[in-house]
């Protein structure tokens, strides 16, 4: 006998609720572009004009910089930089330039303590980053001074390591690298003085160095400029073992 009302399962129910609970929070916070506040059909997106603000860097590719090349040669392309000095990082992404709707989400997501940006830049790293998480057995984020970390509250880097381990299942490990000493702001130094700045200000923590020892190791920051505090976090890891240092960022500068 067919019963007149279908049974659901316990996963059906809870799927229900959740389509409901998501509705009902639409109603209070409607879905809004996150550039400029256009009311949308999802969550954590950009409309239409704010999306084609954005410059997005993509191929062709210096392999080992990131860097847009002029033209595709078919094969691995390495740039003259890398060639000349070669980072002590082996690969390294960036989603897009830091202008246009990206500066303001960015300087959002930095300064304003605003959030709302955070599943958005996830994707997009795990995106352009995806040749570089493809065998990645562990993300560690770019970290804060702690006196640096008290005034600002939170450490958007290591946001966006967790949204990128969360949406690829890489294990995201703040832990790993901290920042010894503190540093001058990097803003208004030349490329030297950057790199005099952080020479030496990371550490891999003691006890997590035996962990480190041949992982393949993604570094994950939100702006790169001249890719100074990269490097200097990439040789911290790499004096503690690690097998491969690549580097994701969110915006080149």
């Amino acid at each position: 006998m067919t019963s007149e009302h279908t049974i659901k399962t316990p996963t059906a129910v809870i799927n229900h609720l959740r389509r409901g609970v998501v509705a009902l929070a639409d109603l209070v916070l409607p879905p809004v572009c996150l550039g400029c506040k256009k009311p949308m059909s999802d969550h954590h997106t950009l409309c239409a004009t704010c999306w084609h603000d954005i410059t997005f860097i993509g191929a062709p590719l210096c392999d080992r910089l990131g860097l847009p090349m002029p033209y595709d040669t078919g094969g691995v392309m390495i740039s003259a930089v890398a060639v000349q000095r070669p980072p002590v990082y082996d690969r390294a992404r960036a989603v897009a330039h830091y202008d246009g709707q990206m500066r303001s989400l960015i300087h959002d997501f930095k300064f304003r303590d605003t959030q709302d940006a955070r599943r958005l830049f996830g994707r997009w790293l795990t995106t352009s980053g995806r040749d570089l998480l493809t065998d990645a057995n562990l993300i560690v984020p770019v970290p804060l001074y702690r006196l640096r970390l008290l005034s600002r509250r939170f450490n958007q880097s290591v946001m966006l390591a967790r949204e990128v381990g969360r949406l690829t299942g890489i294990a995201a490990d703040p832990f790993t690298l901290v920042r010894t000493r503190r540093t001058r702001q990097q803003v208004g130094l030349t490329m030297n003085q950057r790199q005099q700045n952080v020479r030496g200000a990371f550490s891999v923590v003691g006890k997590r160095r035996q962990s480190i020892a041949g992982r393949k190791i993604v570094l994950i920051d939100d702006v790169v400029t001249t890719g100074a505090a990269v490097e200097a976090c990439s040789k911290a890891l790499k004096d503690a073992g690690a097998a491969r240092v690549t580097s994701s960022e969110v915006v080149e500068q």
